[in-house]
């Protein structure tokens, strides 16, 4: 046995972890499905931690893909400071990812207007179609935010794009853990866990 114990030889581990992540947008039960996005908050308010639901992961390009409100705090933290990290827990597989990545807020390209199309036909529509941002202080004489059917194509969906930078991989094991730091130019690296 190799001294970092683990059962993935390093030339497979990247293809190993990126088999959860495209599996998991398509897999309702799948543990990765939604992650933790952590980004730099804005002023004083230090980092800021919240789930998602991953859309799209591409092995190829090393990219993920989260949907939200083009007037959430987070588009407005990424566009101060791009840089993010999201984690993942799998009970399954007993397996912590953090990945390192750099974000990109989208909200006006063809892409979009794509999703929103299929966005649109589902429940998750109203997500969108609110008046008022999300974490706006509701108050009692404000009406509560509608779908209105003519207002479908004034949308604020957005498109989160991450390009990530490196993949923090940690299996927790009674015969002993195992970490790993993977990058997109294949370079892996054994850490102490």
């Amino acid at each position: 046995m190799s001294p970092h114990h683990s059962d993935i030889p390093s030339d497979q581990l990247a293809e190993r972890l990126w088999q959860e992540l495209v599996r998991a947008p398509h897999d309702r039960h799948h543990d990765w499905r939604t992650p933790v996005l952590a980004t730099q908050g804005l002023g004083d308010s230090g980092p800021q931690a919240r789930a998602v639901v991953l859309r799209h992961a591409d092995a190829k390009l090393w990219s993920l893909r989260v949907y939200t409100d083009a007037r959430s705090p987070k588009c407005a933290e990424l566009a101060a400071q791009p840089l993010a990290q999201l984690t993942f827990w799998s009970k399954r597989l007993n397996w912590q990812l953090r990945v390192s990545a750099v974000g990109t807020i989208d909200d006006h390209s063809d892409e979009v207007k794509t999703v929103w199309e299929r966005v649109r036909q589902s429940h998750a529509a109203a997500d969108y179609l609110s008046p008022l941002a999300p974490g706006h202080k509701q108050s009692a004489s404000e009406p509560e935010a509608t779908r209105h059917d003519d207002a479908l194509t004034n949308h604020h969906l957005a498109i989160l794009n991450f390009k990530v930078t490196a993949l923090d991989w940690l299996a927790l094991r009674k015969e002993g853990h195992c970490r790993a730091r993977v990058t997109p130019d294949g370079l892996v690296e054994w850490l102490v866990p």
